[in-house]
């Protein structure tokens, strides 16, 4: 497999966002919930004006995970007041880690996580934390594999249905 390239994404790169986000979040969530509150999600979370907004954002970071040219995945990073619960001056969250289906396995996930712990490490932060749904082992899994441990709940809300994610970090040393 040719070289993986992290790169940051800036405003022009909205439609390839758009795409990658909603491809991504249906392959990884359309099994277990319904057609309806999928549809619904999809056109919110991913509309052009929240995403501008989130791209505009100076306390908000995109990446691409690029493959000859192709995007296969993408992070969303959050400093200070834009992150989606702690608002911790000392804190980076990990708001999206997504990948192709076809690439999962194939380490473009923990490629996207590096780049989130080392952003935090040039912050000075003092953790990361994250939110994940209850329902999806796979990314839990890949969390506690990276040391992150469980510290709360909270409440994310798909359409109608209100589902527990559980909230991790990971204390960054110094």
């Amino acid at each position: 497999m040719n070289t993986i390239e992290i790169k940051k994404i800036s405003l022009e790169e909205i439609t390839q966002l758009q795409e990658i986000g909603r491809q991504t979040f249906q392959e990884t969530f359309s099994e277990s919930n319904s057609e309806e509150n999928m549809k619904s999600y999809l056109e919110e979370g991913f509309s052009n004006e929240k995403l501008t907004t989130e791209l505009k954002d100076e306390n908000s970071e995109f990446y691409f995970a690029m493959l000859d040219n192709k995007v296969i995945g993408y992070l969303k990073i959050n400093f200070g007041a834009s992150q989606t619960e702690l608002k911790d001056n000392k804190a980076l969250e990990i708001e999206r880690i997504y990948v192709s289906k076809e690439f999962h396995g194939k380490s473009v996930g923990q490629l996207l996580y590096t780049k989130a712990i080392e952003i935090a490490k040039q912050q000075n932060s003092e953790y990361v934390w994250l939110g994940v749904w209850e329902e999806n082992h796979r990314a839990i899994n890949f969390y506690k594999k990276n040391g992150f441990i469980e510290f709360d709940k909270h409440i994310f809300k798909l359409g109608n249905d209100e589902q527990t994610d559980i909230m991790m970090k990971l204390k960054l040393a110094k």
